[in-house]
């Protein structure tokens, strides 16, 4: 079968009616089912119209010819016109012509598909009943889900930007919260948002908006579903559900060795806690090249960027209004990432021009501020190239449509192939395509993980008076809460020496608990990586480093499973 840009005209009888294709005999006048014809093709992925050819029962194509063809091509151009009677032009001239053929006229009518900002294109005045879509070789009218969604797609402010005026912060987890915050900080440190209390920040990243009317500020939709809980969420979109499986065996009796839902009440529920929860799980058996950054070994291959990259990818072109919810599946097989509602660009566009348009642009823009995700276009590109690249095999991106719902899946299948670490090593050559947020000269630093030697030198010397601290935090901080403690009340004098001597130390606590993030963050990600290549991360003594983790086992915070040398870190909630 012939795609849209290969149709040829001169092999037209060869072909059948199909998705792309639908003649007309037209030697009536312009039939009704030309619009209909024409609104399917518009809200699809285009097609081509041949008027003056027959369709026989067999699905032989016959050419009829057009008795007057001027004639035709003007009552086309003064009805596509007619709002009355079509919702939008999106024709050009060109795309509108008379040809021959066997000797005969016709008229060729090549309809795009439609930009989001037109859809539904519609016929009549009323989209509810009279917008179509095209399914093999017919035209079916649009289920009212359908409508919604094209109308909610076709607004210039993704949908997920609407104010929740009956809701207030109070439905955010606020642990949620916080690891956001503690990611930002870690890949921003020097941002002015920092120092803003939390309702501040939740404002500057999208996640809540003032309320003109009443000055109270409300969550977001992008709030909602990044940082809320899954109850407040299922009562403003009942049909949402994340789901992550794991099966490590094949067969059709196969069951999950690891199930994360959504809704089974022992976490939050919302997209981040997700996305923290089920990446780790993803790369967790993905095969690492040995390949350095600086003196140490880059766990974060490429292929452990595309797995985080259509995980997020996935969230934010979902239709959380859509049926049958998010779906991450791990098997012996490969990867498969699920979402309802269809893409917003053509596939060609997402694979030819780097086209990139998110259905949740402001979530979107939230996880790329914390280096999840990217924003130059290039995701699609880079996951397909690094899977063929790696695999030796093309990843499947298929939109299909079940009960007028439309469904996106991707598939990254390992088939028989073990990775290719040889041909990896050749894609870290690329500038992490993956993680490109475009950061300012004041909060520019690079990734977590990503720091070349000079970056790391830069740090330590940043932070040799922490480094002195760090050794003996524990002792310092036990002493001086003893001797707060034991103070009495005495001069004026003795009480504002003991204020400055109690800021001092704050200060200084408060310097290291940056620190302590940084560990935390580095083990969550890395669970075995070594103490001395944490220490050199963040520009700390490994004997720093060793106080940091063994406070926070005391703590319960941390804890460690198997050797020294082969176990793992194991970072608690």
């Amino acid at each position: 079968m012939y795609t849209h840009e290969s149709f040829s005209l001169d092999l037209l009888t060869t072909y059948k009616e199909n998705s792309r294709l639908e003649v007309k005999s037209a030697r009536g006048g312009l039939p009704a089912s030309l619009w209909e014809t024409y609104s399917a093709f518009a809200n699809s992925d285009g097609g081509v119209i041949v008027l003056g050819v027959n369709e026989k029962k067999q699905g032989q194509l016959v050419v009829e010819g057009l008795d007057d063809v001027h004639k035709t091509l003007k009552d086309f151009w003064n009805t596509v016109n007619n709002r009355q009677k079509v919702s939008c032009n999106i024709l050009t001239d060109s795309m509108v012509y008379t040809d021959s053929l066997e000797g005969k006229n016709i008229v060729v009518i090549r309809v795009p598909r439609a930009e989001r900002t037109s859809r539904p294109v519609y016929v009549g005045a009323d989209p509810r009943s009279g917008t179509y879509r095209r399914n093999f070789e017919g035209d079916y009218h649009c289920s009212r889900e359908e409508v919604a969604l094209m109308i909610r797609d076709s607004a210039l402010v993704t949908d997920d930007n609407t104010l929740l005026t009956d809701l207030d912060t109070s439905v955010f987890c606020q642990e949620t919260v916080k690891s956001y915050r503690n990611i930002f900080k870690l890949v921003r440190p020097n941002h002015l948002w920092n120092r803003e209390d939390d309702t501040m920040f939740l404002r500057r990243i999208g996640a809540v908006r003032e309320d003109k009317e009443t000055g109270k500020f409300h969550p977001t939709l992008a709030g909602l579903l990044m940082f809320g809980y899954e109850y407040e969420i299922s009562a403003v979109l009942p049909t949402y559900f994340l789901d992550y499986q794991e099966n490590r065996t094949n067969g059709i009796y196969a069951r999950w060795s690891d199930r994360l839902t959504s809704q089974s009440g022992d976490w939050s529920g919302n997209v981040f806690d997700f996305i923290l929860k089920v990446i780790p799980k993803l790369q967790a058996d993905l095969k690492v090249p040995f390949k350095f950054k600086g003196n140490f070994r880059d766990e974060d291959t490429p292929l452990h960027k595309t797995v985080r990259e259509a995980t997020v990818n996935m969230l934010a072109n979902a239709d959380f209004y859509g049926r049958r919810g998010i779906v991450v599946r791990k098997s012996a097989e490969g990867f498969l990432f699920a979402n309802p509602g269809g893409m917003r660009v053509s596939l060609n566009e997402v694979l030819r021009d780097s086209a990139s348009d998110p259905r949740n642009g402001v979530m979107m823009k939230m996880l790329a501020m914390v280096q999840y995700g990217e924003r130059a276009g290039s995701g699609l590109q880079g996951i397909f190239k690094t899977w063929e690249t790696v695999y030796h095999s093309s990843p499947r991106l298929e939109t299909t449509t079940s009960d007028g719902m439309d469904r996106t899946t991707l598939t990254l299948a390992f088939g028989e192939r073990q990775p290719d670490t040889e041909a990896m090593t050749t894609l870290y050559d690329d500038i992490y395509p993956f993680d490109e947020t475009p950061l300012t000269v004041q909060e520019s630093i690079p990734e977590m993980g990503h720091s070349t030697q000079e970056t790391r030198e830069s740090i330590q010397e940043k932070d040799e008076s922490i480094q002195e601290i760090a050794g003996s935090i524990q002792e310092i901080t036990e002493s001086i809460q003893e001797n707060l403690i034991n103070q009495t009340r005495s001069t004026q004098e003795t009480g504002d020496s003991i204020q400055e001597t109690g800021d001092s130390i704050q200060e200084s606590v408060q310097e290291i608990k940056s620190n302590i993030d940084k560990v935390i963050y580095i083990l969550a990600r890395n669970n075995s990586i070594t103490l001395s290549e944490v220490a050199k991360l963040i520009g700390l003594s490994r004997i720093g480093v060793q106080k940091i983790t063994n406070k926070l086992k005391k703590e319960g915070k941390l804890t460690r499973e198997g050797s020294t040398k082969s176990g793992k870190w194991i970072v608690k909630d």
